[in-house]
């Protein structure tokens, strides 16, 4: 059965995104958006989506696919209002950036029909500055779009490989992942560099005025430009992915560490020529 209605609980920067590229890619079916009314007027006046509604029931009655482009936590709350309304063959799915914690909640909600129900997925893709106003219909493309279903090993439902061809056609790139590597892999590769960029960020604002700040050049910009991003996101991540990213945080501090004794050693060229490869590749 094709995929008809697409709602998109969420239409900031990735929902927004998404529902411009599937425009763009020519899908002709109704895409309804699920935000505050301001944010649902963006959208709809910037054509990301057809027609919005502020309860996610409403929004998402009728329709083939429901989209939670939301933090994680806020996933919670509003899949267990919207089960007793969803169809069964309505398929599920979210942008989150962490796993762990959504899909056992999952696994509690719909039992043993979890991974015919849900589909987690996460693009790789973002701004540092979100919001509708931000969305853009080639957001995702060339970007890693990971899929980390219950069973990794599970046969994809007729619903779910639509989606997943959907995903294509504007421009991800598919990359499946059990969650609990998801996590591990994320917390190294997209929470380490926002929460060291979030950190030198704040030093430099205790350290520095505003006119010595100025006169950074663009290596303070590049390291800096992380730092704009909304706690709003980030709390959430941090908060759902905790011991992960301890792990990484406190590998860093050795390095950082490292790095401080060797200022006048040998250990700081072996860092160079390490971090130096590290670009290369």
């Amino acid at each position: 059965m094709a995929i008809r209605q697409i709602t998109i609980v969420g239409t900031g920067l990735i929902g927004g995104s998404l529902g411009l590229a599937l425009r763009q890619r020519g899908f002709d079916g109704t895409v309804i958006g699920c935000d505050k009314p301001e944010v649902l007027e963006t959208a709809v006046a910037r054509s990301a989506i057809d027609r919005g509604a502020t309860d996610v029931k409403e929004a998402s009655r009728g329709s083939d696919v429901v989209v939670f482009a939301t933090p994680v936590r806020v996933i919670f709350s509003l899949l267990e209002k919207l089960k007793p309304a969803l169809a069964a063959d309505t398929l599920v799915t979210d942008t989150g950036s962490t796993k762990g914690e959504l899909v056992e909640y999952v696994r509690l909600l719909f039992g043993q029909a979890a991974s015919e129900r849900m589909l987690p997925s996460h693009p790789m893709a973002g701004k540092e500055q979100g919001g509708i106003e931000n969305a853009d219909s080639q957001l995702f493309r060339d970007a890693p779009w990971l899929i980390t279903p219950l069973n990794i090993n599970q046969r994809y439902t007729g619903r779910q490989l639509e989606y997943i061809e959907m995903l294509t056609s504007i421009g991800a790139r598919i990359v499946n992942l059990e969650p609990e590597r998801h996590d591990r892999l994320c917390a190294w590769i997209s929470e380490l560099p926002q929460m060291i960029s979030t950190a030198l960020a704040s030093l430099l604002c205790d350290e520095l005025s505003v006119d010595e700040a100025q006169i950074g050049g663009r290596a303070l910009r590049d390291m800096t430009r992380l730092a704009r991003s909304p706690y709003s996101m980030w709390g959430d991540v941090a908060m759902t992915n905790t011991p992960n990213l301890e792990k990484a945080l406190q590998r860093f501090e050795q390095e950082i560490a490292h790095l401080r004794e060797n200022l006048r050693g040998p250990g700081l060229r072996e860092m160079f020529e390490n971090a130096n490869q590290f670009g290369k590749r």
